[in-house]
């Protein structure tokens, strides 16, 4: 199982907009597995906030 210290070589395709259906979906997709992932524009706000918190702890 992977965490977020692991290295890994897995390739994976990330797509992220919004649907016809007025949610954000965050679209993973790899050479066997696809992950839709659909959120409220509220929660979508709250992961871009995530996002950009943990990248500006990256570049400490």
């Amino acid at each position: 199982m992977s965490g977020i210290n692991k290295q890994s070589d897995e390739q994976a395709s990330l797509q992220i907009g919004p649907t016809d259906q007025g949610m954000v979906r965050i679209f993973v997709s790899t050479e066997t597995l696809e992950i839709p992932m659909d959120f409220t524009a509220e929660e979508a706000r709250e992961i871009a906030e995530e996002l950009i918190a943990a990248a500006q702890l990256a570049e400490k």
